[in-house]
């Protein structure tokens, strides 16, 4: 997208997400038939991920997973955009993060938390709610887009509560900057993303499939003992959120290597079988294959 084309862009979503997320929703359901039906968006992608991560269900039940999956990818572009004029009242009221506390008390004893959590429900209303629910310096740790424009515009929503945010390579440098300042601070990381392939350090098992994950989590938590939660995200019905951390390890310093990935993969994997049509199945996920 050029600059032109972005700026047009910008100029409509403006204008366009100044209307209620209840008329939003029918433009939803408009881009739902584009995008399952006709031109169709990874379509056979999706089906095959899903046939691949659920070999026990039949084709007529992957097909209503992947038509609730489009519904919810609909829907998730239009409340991403209404980020643009959501209060922070109407926001907390959307995604209520039900335990902030958990946190609280483990920064409260003087250690950094690595929150980990997902391209499942919402992550993006996450992303620019959860610094409203402590008073803890919020890290969001993101992977730079090739498009600066969009990735510029999606930084300026997802740090709307005063969020600080890092791209991968830089995040070390912030967790050192804030400790010499002793900062407190809670840093999440998106697990399920895919490494390039000269990155690839480890396969674990994650829906039924070898999958190359990032280590990065489990090398930075050991590193300086930080605590690990997961972030369980589940959709209470259309545009309503709830979130619930998880305790994962309270101390990871002398833990063996690849525990904690294992464990926060495998508690994923937990989260997606419960309510697959939530989880980002158009990613190219497993486009690497392990080496014989």
């Amino acid at each position: 997208m050029g600059s032109l084309l972005f700026h047009i862009f910008y100029g409509l979503n403006w204008i366009i997400t100044l209307l209620p997320l209840r008329v939003l929703y029918i433009f939803s359901d408009i881009l739902f038939i584009f995008l399952y039906y006709f031109p169709s968006y990874r379509k056979n992608i999706v089906f095959e991920n899903l046939k691949n991560s659920f070999p026990e269900k039949s084709g007529k039940e992957l097909r209503v997973i992947s038509r609730k999956f489009y519904h919810h990818f609909a829907d998730q572009f239009v409340e991403v955009l209404k980020l643009t004029h959501m209060s922070n009242n109407q926001l907390g009221r959307r995604m209520k993060i039900l335990n902030p506390e958990l946190t609280e008390k483990i920064c409260d004893s003087g250690r950094d938390v690595v929150v980990v959590h997902s391209h499942y429900n919402n992550w993006e209303w996450i992303t620019a709610a959860y610094p409203m629910y402590t008073k803890y310096r919020g890290v969001g740790v993101y992977k730079p887009l090739q498009n600066k424009h969009f990735e510029k515009f999606l930084n300026m929503l997802r740090s709307r509560n005063n969020a600080d945010l890092a791209p991968m390579n830089m995040i070390v440098r912030q967790i050192i900057n804030n400790q010499s300042k002793n900062i407190r601070a809670q840093y999440g990381f998106i697990a399920d993303q895919t490494p390039a392939k000269a990155e690839i350090e480890y396969y674990t098992t994650f829906l039924n499939q070898e999958t190359p994950v990032f280590l990065g989590i489990e090398k930075i938590a050991r590193k300086y003992n930080m605590a690990v939660v997961i972030l369980n995200v589940e959709k209470i019905k259309r545009g309503y959120y709830t979130a619930k951390l998880e305790l994962l390890f309270e101390n990871t310093d002398k833990l063996p290597q690849h525990v904690v990935t294992n464990t926060h993969v495998k508690r994923l994997e937990e989260i997606i079988r419960k309510n697959p049509e939530y989880w980002i199945w158009t990613h190219r996920r497993w486009k690497y294959k392990k080496p014989v």
